[in-house]
């Protein structure tokens, strides 16, 4: 994954961050292979929120850099962003860091918007903040 992602990590994720994705619900988790590589992944999860509605947070999706551009990423959050509609999600969210513009335009190819600043959301990288994505799929749900 540190691979995939384009941001500058002091360190690989530790044993801790892979024993809560083994343990956590997860709705989606999917890679994408070229041979016998792995190009690229994402790995959301289901979470509920306080009134009890459901919304979908995107852990991680990365593609490695010789391999952006070819549409992987696109279909990769598609395929999410289609299980989202098939079962009626209202709301799918991320953390993005505040100077990482190609993965921020990205998001906003599909409808996703800046919706909170986070200061020191990052521990071990440069800048630390980091700005919170959203996607509301029911109009009705917007900004609640």
């Amino acid at each position: 994954h540190v691979c995939s992602v384009p941001v500058t990590v002091a360190s690989s994720y530790d044993i801790n961050y892979y024993y809560f994705v083994l343990t956590i619900t997860l709705l989606h988790a999917n890679s994408a292979y070229f041979s016998d590589i792995c190009v690229g992944s994402i790995a959301c999860r289901l979470e509920k929120k306080e009134g009890g509605a459901i919304r979908v947070y995107i852990m991680t999706l990365g593609v490695l850099a010789p391999y952006r551009g070819l549409g992987i990423g696109t279909r990769l959050l598609n395929h999410v962003l289609d299980l989202c509609s098939k079962q009626k999600i209202p709301e799918i969210y991320l953390h993005v860091q505040t100077n990482n513009e190609d993965a921020i335009n990205f998001y906003k190819k599909f409808g996703f918007e800046i919706t909170e600043t986070i200061k020191n959301y990052y521990t071990n990288i440069d800048p630390p903040d980091c700005f919170v994505l959203t996607k509301f799929t029911a109009p009705s749900q917007a900004k609640k």
